[in-house]
């Protein structure tokens, strides 16, 4: 292991060498790599992180992950039937190959996104789009088939980064692998799959959104370097050999905390939660009863205390209390240990205790299969099997690589699944995962209820917030009550700045605590 963290240490230092440190330099190390660089067809984090820095969205968003601000559009209006949204961009915007960016970029861009040969992932973020029109050089009409109120906050995410389709058109299958040309503050320079991305300053580029006290990129050089170890990635970050991270671990932060020589920033509000849902359609999960109990088996501050150090939030909803919309109205009293409780519900649905200790019901043992993903769920799955196992269930832990994960995740052979998931919103989240045609992913659940459609219908078509509001919370109470998840903790954001560098604000939009990154600065 000293061997394997001297090796990368050595690489990330000889990364600033002196001409580097000339051109202002900063180093940010990262767990994972991307598959490529490409909004449209590309759903990781580690794609996001690099595109907000080397793109641009019409609209951008405040850390409070509320409040919408300007970007690429300067100001826009939205017609009283909420069909059509009329974006006034900025005449001065420009891709790093110096193009000038117009309304045709930005139509061009969600031509593609809606082309089927694309084969774009996560359509629904554009809404029902009917199409795209340039009413002159910068003012776009974007016009939907149907309202949508959700569709200003979806303008937030990276997957509507406005692109340049001649260099679409010029690289083809080798688009966003072996270039990228955005408007953003940075500009791709280079890319070595699982190894790093380098970045360089987007002379010019003056249009960050207000967030920032800079609207323009305070470095030359930004280096996005993949060190897989946690261990490494925290030396690496203690001794100065790299610049900045939000990938450390829960282990780490109290000393990161207690160094004077970096700053540790935690994201305002940071929407992404982890929990345990159940398909209710399967034979053991199918009672109302059994689900409740379950949840009042599992002690999710233990688990919590256990698992990020208690840094994270014990959950006793399903979404985070601060995220918009959320219905602070339910029931909170069915999530959280009560083990008494748990053994009457038990006992009420009709699984008696064994001379084993386990449940039975007509012969069958109570015995849940959970499927995970290896690696973090692990410890969270053994840690639910223990609480359980105390209840009279015997529940059955199936985990895999994240190779195949995903696959089996789709299929109907198992009770229960771990899984985490990020949001920008109540609807954001509901309608991923409680829409009847979401089944079998991303609503593994397989919930299928004609209300929550409507209701999901009403708030994601909504002309007035209070109308959303009110929609969202009553499928929020309605899948709450249901018990269809186990919620277990509100995850957060911290971000790590090194020595060299001022203190930077962590930002919680799609996960990625830098967004634009226009507060990486040198002391």
């Amino acid at each position: 292991m000293r061997i394997a963290t001297g090796l990368v240490l050595a690489t990330v230092a000889a990364l600033v060498a002196p001409t580097a440190m000339a051109q202002k330099t900063v180093t940010i190390i990262r767990e994972i790599d991307t598959d490529r660089y490409d909004p449209h067809k590309s759903t990781a984090r580690s794609n996001a992180e690099v595109m907000y820095m080397i793109g641009d969205t019409l609209v951008g968003l405040d850390f409070d992950m509320k409040t919408l601000k300007p970007n690429l559009a300067k100001s826009w209006t939205v017609s009283p039937d909420g069909l059509v949204y009329t974006f006034k961009l900025r005449d001065d915007v420009t891709f790093c190959s110096g193009k000038k960016m117009t309304a045709k970029d930005v139509v061009a861009t969600y031509e593609r996104w809606m082309d089927p040969a694309t084969k774009g992932l996560v359509k629904w973020r554009m809404g029902a789009l009917d199409k795209v029109t340039a009413v002159d050089d910068f003012t776009v009409e974007y016009k939907l088939k149907k309202p949508f109120s959700e569709l200003l906050y979806q303008m937030t995410q990276y997957f509507h980064t406005i692109i340049n389709i001649d260099q679409v058109k010029q690289l083809g299958a080798d688009y966003g692998v072996k270039g990228f040309d955005g408007t953003g503050p940075y500009c791709l320079q280079s890319w070595t799959p699982r190894d790093q991305t380098v970045l360089s300053k987007h002379e010019g580029y003056k249009w960050g959104p207000p967030i920032y006290a800079s609207q323009s990129a305070q470095v030359d050089r930004v280096i996005w370097k993949v060190v897989p170890e946690e261990n490494t990635r925290v030396t690496a970050l203690q001794s100065g050999q790299a610049d900045a991270s939000q990938y450390v671990p829960y282990w780490s932060l109290k000393d990161l905390m207690a160094n004077k020589q970096l700053s540790v920033s935690r994201a305002q509000n940071y929407f992404w939660t982890y929990f345990i849902g159940f398909k209710i359609d399967r034979e053991l999960m199918r009672d109302e009863k059994v689900r409740r109990a379950i949840n009042l088996a599992v002690d999710q501050r233990a688990i919590t205390e256990a698992v990020t150090f208690g840094f994270a939030t014990p959950a006793d909803t399903m979404l985070m209390p601060s995220v918009l919309d959320f219905n602070s109205r339910v029931d909170r009293k069915i999530y959280g240990v009560n083990v008494p409780e748990a053994e009457k519900l038990l006992d009420e649905a009709g699984w008696k205790k064994g001379a084993d200790g386990f449940r039975y019901k007509d012969g069958k043992k109570l015995a849940p299969v959970i499927y995970g993903i290896a690696g973090f769920f692990k410890e969270i799955a053994e840690a639910v099997q223990g609480d359980l196992r105390k209840v009279g269930i015997d529940l059955q832990i199936q985990l895999f690589d994240a190779t195949i994960a995903w696959g089996k995740l789709a299929t109907q052979e198992f009770d229960a699944f771990g899984m985490s998931f990020p949001y920008v919103s109540a609807g954001d989240a509901l309608n991923l995962y409680f829409r009847s045609a979401n089944t079998p992913t991303p609503n593994r659940m397989n919930w299928k209820d004609k209300e929550t459609d409507e209701l999901l219908d009403k708030g994601s078509q909504a002309l007035d917030e209070k109308t959303r509001s009110e929609a969202y919370a009553r499928v929020q109470a309605k899948v709450h009550d249901a018990a269809v998840w186990i919620p277990l903790y509100h995850e957060p954001l911290h971000l790590v700045a090194g020595p060299k560098l001022k203190p930077m604000k962590a930002h919680g939009n799609y996960g990625c605590a830098l967004y634009k990154g226009l507060d990486i600065a040198l002391k």
